[in-house]
């Protein structure tokens, strides 16, 4: 039976730290919790469940928090959950008939995680695997009869087990604010990062979001080594924050730009939003339906939700013979 450091890095989560730990009993054999700041009573709350109580000074990067938090495991897997998580009983069950039966060469175990909220900051579905099990020490190994090498890529397992997100508030705002401050010290985003960056906008960002954004996209554009598809990316982004100004022109540039190299939902939906700003109906429709014929690539919702509401609102206004003032777009 393999042994497991439960590795958890917290700030102010007094209203869900215990019913995650409660959710976890007699699943670990080591518990370390690293306070990253709180100002409330989620120490103490800590303290009754492990000794293992480290404070952390928050540098505004959770990968080198986690890593502190790593660094302090001494069990033979580590299993990091967030404060908001939750196992139920059934798969807590099942997380304890891994941890008797997973054999040694299994290096990283994914888990389902399960968004039961309207809270979903970067992600456009409810379930998606996440590695949520590593092994500390991982032990190399020679692979091929000739010309032998190194195996490079970890031994993943996925398994059956789900994990319930479930927070009571969104954190876009602390992730935005984050990727704002990692843009301004000129810190240059991955790849998966700039993705990620240009969705949690287009799902869960603010109109200040994206003008916040717009320095960091505008140099994103113009970088030859970015890819067509962050291209395209920062042209949604940049559509979005001059459509939000009512820089028109600029607007106007940057949609049917990224129209005409790459068609996607974003940008339909942004050209369909112009014309009910501008009180042209028809063209609203035209664009609201090539949204919903083309791939989002940031937010699904731009595809599947958003035009059919647009439709539906235009539909329903000129059904009851209202004037020809055009609604204005919801917020998307």
């Amino acid at each position: 039976m393999i042994t497991i450091s439960v590795c958890m890095i917290v700030k102010n989560e007094e209203k869900h730290l215990a019913r995650c730990l409660d959710s976890l009993r007699d699943l670990w054999d080591e518990l370390i919790i690293v306070d990253t700041g709180s100002t409330d009573n989620t120490r103490k709350i800590a303290a009754e469940y492990t000794s293992h109580v480290y404070d952390y000074q928050w540098r505004d990067d959770f990968a080198h928090a986690r890593n502190y938090a790593f660094s302090l495991a001494q069990c033979d897997y580590i299993y990091a959950p967030d404060a908001d998580e939750v196992l139920d009983t059934q798969n807590l069950r099942k997380f304890s008939q891994l941890k008797q039966t997973l054999p040694p060469e299994i290096e990283i175990v994914q888990m389902i995680y399960v968004n039961r909220h309207n809270y979903k900051t970067t992600e456009n579905f409810e379930k998606d695997y996440r590695p949520k099990l590593f092994k500390r020490l991982r032990t190399f190994q020679w692979i091929d009869p000739v010309h032998e090498t190194i195996r490079l890529q970890p031994v993943v397992y996925d398994s059956e087990i789900e994990i319930f997100h479930m927070p009571d508030s969104s954190h876009a705002s602390r992730d935005l604010q984050i990727f704002k401050k990692t843009a301004q010290r000129g810190v240059r985003l991955s790849s998966r990062l700039h993705n990620m960056y240009a969705r949690e906008l287009f799902i869960a960002g603010t109109s200040q979001d994206f003008q916040d954004a717009e320095s960091f996209f505008t140099h994103s554009l113009k970088d030859p080594a970015r890819s067509d598809d962050e291209h395209l990316e920062a042209l949604c982004v940049l559509a979005r924050a001059a459509r939000i100004k009512k820089d028109y022109p600029e607007f106007l540039s940057l949609c049917l730009n990224g129209v005409a190299a790459c068609p996607c939902a974003e940008l339909c939906l942004e050209a369909g939003d112009y014309y009910m700003e501008i009180q042209d109906s028809q063209n609203a429709q035209d664009w609201y339906e090539n949204a919903r014929n083309t791939p989002a690539i940031l937010d699904i919702r731009s595809q599947e939700v958003f035009p059919l509401e647009r439709l539906k609102a235009l539909k329903k206004h000129f059904a009851q013979g209202s004037s020809e003032t055009v609604p204005d777009p919801p917020v998307s």
